[in-house]
């Protein structure tokens, strides 16, 4: 159900967050009421948090673009508020009109790609936080899990800089990629919600 499709020809920015969200939908409606509490791997954020995250701070950096979305109350029903964020995203990457995002850390860039790069790619990996919250176990890719990791490894400095990465934790250097990234940004592969 959640696995990555093995596909590899290039997509659109609006075609990959179609399928990235539409894989993260399929974890936000299958959360009972009571899921939404349970703890994640990230320290301290529970499955709700996981999604409040997503939905919060995209929806700030759109400003950068002149992109003006409504707030969303996601702690009132997550469900409802992540199908409507998903779709007001969708709405912009399939018609960028040529709007170009602002932002201090990232320059400036067309929306779209901002949106593909910075975005789409974090839901594609809080994903996996959220599936093992869940209880899943998630299939990013291995493929794209690699990619992922060549590419955040050039620029790893940066990155634990800006705090958006916890320390890495130790793993095997020839563990699976998926495992692997996830060391790289400080997830235990092995975590387990408590019984």
């Amino acid at each position: 159900m959640l696995a990555e499709e093995p596909d590899s020809t290039p997509k659109s920015p609006a075609q990959q967050h179609a399928l990235d969200a539409a894989r993260f939908t399929e974890l936000v409606e299958s959360a009972s009421s009571g899921d939404w509490g349970r703890p994640s791997p990230v320290a301290e954020w529970t499955a709700l948090d996981v999604v409040k995250h997503l939905v919060d701070w995209s929806r700030g950096f759109l400003k950068g673009a002149g992109v003006q979305l409504p707030a969303l109350d996601v702690e009132a029903d997550p469900v409802a508020a992540w199908k409507r964020h998903v779709a007001d995203i969708q709405a912009i990457l399939d018609d960028p009109a040529g709007r170009v995002l602002s932002n201090p850390h990232t320059g400036d860039r067309p929306v779209d790609e901002a949106i593909d790069q910075f975005y789409t790619a974090d839901v594609w990996m809080h994903r996996w936080d959220l599936a093992k919250a869940l209880g899943r176990e998630p299939d990013l890719g291995e493929q794209r899990c690699a990619d992922a990791l060549a590419g955040m490894a050039s620029v790893e400095q940066m990155l634990r800089d800006s705090g958006q990465f916890g320390s890495a934790v130790p793993v095997a250097h020839d563990a699976p990629a998926q495992d692997r990234l996830m060391a790289f940004i400080g997830r235990d592969p092995a975590w387990r919600p408590s019984a």
